[in-house]
């Protein structure tokens, strides 16, 4: 099936879901104040979605790959952030186990999706 734009490409719809999410429980209580790590996570987790798009518009296979690894790295950096969120009380274990999960998912499919990519299926073609 041929890709006709980012916003089409079911982990970068992911990924939106997640950043608002992240979005949301970083804007709340003492998360709030501690400015660096909510800074750091929001970084991490919109460079998910934005690395996806800035790979599709680059228009090659090889740097579309190359940026999902980037955004798979990002991906891997937010749940690292989630355990300091947990181990400093800014998440619940329920929120937390929420969140840790969608990034899971979106770790997954990214994998997924550099497989099909890598077996010479371009969205372009």
């Amino acid at each position: 099936m041929k890709i006709q734009k980012f916003e089409n490409i079911e982990v970068w719809q992911l990924a939106r879901a997640y950043v608002k999410e992240i979005y949301v429980q970083t804007g709340k209580s003492n998360f709030s104040k501690d400015y660096g790590l909510r800074d750091q996570l929001r970084r991490a987790s919109v460079s998910i979605m934005a690395n996806i798009a800035e790979g599709f518009e680059r228009k090659t296979k090889n740097e579309f790959i190359h940026f999902l690894f980037i955004s798979k790295g990002s991906c891997g950096e937010s749940r690292s952030h989630l355990y300091v969120a947990l181990d400093l009380g800014y998440l619940n274990k329920n929120d937390f186990n929420h969140l840790l999960n969608q990034a899971e998912k979106i770790s997954k499919s990214l994998a997924g999706f550099i497989k099909y990519l890598r077996n010479d299926k371009y969205p372009y073609e």
